[in-house]
């Protein structure tokens, strides 16, 4: 087979971004029959990352794909072209799009499986969008890309779910590809390079810290949870709250000017500290000291976190919706995310009770092991062969999609 995917997304250090590199990554290791087309815009063209086994198509474009496809910008009708021009050049009998956030339309006779992670958008639009022009053209490119695409990839059972009811889809529409945390997320013992990894990160050796990794975008409720510090550490005075997310260069709606001011009001600038993005070897130190990584999202698709921080030893406390407790099992301990009380309740009581942290910590390490990227590689390789192998049908754009892709 010959195998095309939109890898403009390669760099992004958002959970698609890594979702694409890990997934990619790992299908790489596993298949060395079939030919891998990877296309690219740009921007992504001197990503030094990209495996070297893959055949790189460059398409010219004067913006970046994730920059273009950004909560508050859109991409031009040219660049839009280029990357469809750039497909409709080779000859491929799949293309794969790891997210739907960079999708652009693909005029082959091919067939398309199209990754949609998760329906937060969709489900609280007013939390994600910083104007009515950005939410137009985001659903308008959606709905585009599910009308194009032959199946559609979801993360999670509940993802799944959310999209069958939401875009009134046939169940047999879906597949699964899940998720798994890098081989550098495992547990550490402290050492010289740990202590400096927490000094450089605002943290002492031996200091007690909860962690949250993520976005710092609104629907991550990170507001309340910065609330239910408030309340934690009054009793708790020796614990910090470490968030840790890209607040500079993310090209998504952010909640972090609204929350420096929150901390601001509270007087807890000496307890919570933003990092911004750090790199994975820091980020698995941080993971290992942390009592207690803290999930508040109101909604996830799957929450690659919550496995990279298990796979640490790390206890994880989350909200009690959306795709966490499928994720976390019995392995974790949930919380009503719109509750400041109740979440901090529940994180107080993991933080005093060292013995429920250890069982936590073990039902975690079991539970990680349910999760491999190269058993999420091993699936998607099936629904490519699936795809491929399915009768053939010859299958055209409608001038209603070309018409609508106009304005992605």
């Amino acid at each position: 087979m010959k195998i095309g995917i939109d890898a403009t997304c390669w760099g992004n250090k958002r959970g698609f971004g890594r979702f694409t590199r890990e997934l990619l990554e790992a299908l790489l290791e596993i298949d060395k029959t079939n030919e891998y087309l990877f296309f690219i815009d740009g921007d992504t063209a001197d990503t030094e990352t990209i495996p070297p086994q893959v055949k790189k198509i460059s398409a010219n474009t004067a913006v970046s794909q994730l920059q273009a496809a950004s909560a508050d910008s859109s991409r031009s009708l040219k660049d839009l072209w280029a990357m469809s021009r750039a497909v409709l050049r080779h000859k491929v009998d799949v293309f794969f799009f790891p997210a739907v956030y960079s999708y652009f339309p693909v005029f082959n006779r091919t067939k398309i499986i199209l990754t949609v992670h998760d329906v937060i958008a969709d489900h609280h639009p007013e939390l994600i969008f910083p104007n009515a022009k950005a939410k137009f053209f985001w659903k308008l490119k959606q709905n585009v890309a599910i009308r194009q695409a032959d199946l559609i990839a979801t993360v999670s059972e509940y993802s799944k779910k959310q999209i069958v009811e939401y875009f009134k889809l046939p169940e047999s529409r879906l597949r699964i590809i899940s998720e798994g945390a890098r081989p550098v997320f495992k547990v550490l013992e402290q050492n010289e390079e740990t202590i400096e990894t927490l000094v450089r990160h605002g943290l002492k050796s031996g200091e007690k810290f909860l962690l949250y990794v993520g976005g710092i975008s609104p629907h991550k409720n990170l507001a309340v949870l910065i609330n239910a510090f408030e309340k934690i550490s009054a009793n708790q005075t020796d614990v910090k709250l470490v968030l840790v997310g890209d607040y500079k260069d993310d090209p998504f709606f952010s909640a972090y000017p609204s929350l420096k001011k929150q901390v601001a009001e509270l007087k807890l600038e000496d307890k919570v500290i933003f990092t911004g993005f750090i790199p994975d070897e820091d980020l698995a130190q941080l993971y290992n000291r942390a009592q207690l990584l803290v999930f508040p999202s109101l909604e996830e698709g799957f929450g690659l976190p919550a496995i990279e921080a298990m796979s640490c030893g790390t206890p994880v406390a989350a909200s009690n919706c959306s795709s966490l407790p499928e994720v976390l099992g019995e392995a974790g301990r949930f919380f009503d995310p719109r509750s400041v009380s109740n979440m901090a309740e529940v994180i107080g009581r993991i933080l005093r009770d060292e013995n429920e942290r250890k069982t936590m910590r073990e039902q975690g390490l079991t539970r990680t092991e349910q999760f491999m990227w190269k058993k999420a590689a091993e699936d998607t390789l099936l629904i490519f062969k699936e795809l491929v192998n399915e009768k053939s049908k010859v299958k055209t754009v409608s001038p209603e999609v070309v018409a609508e892709s106009r304005n992605l």
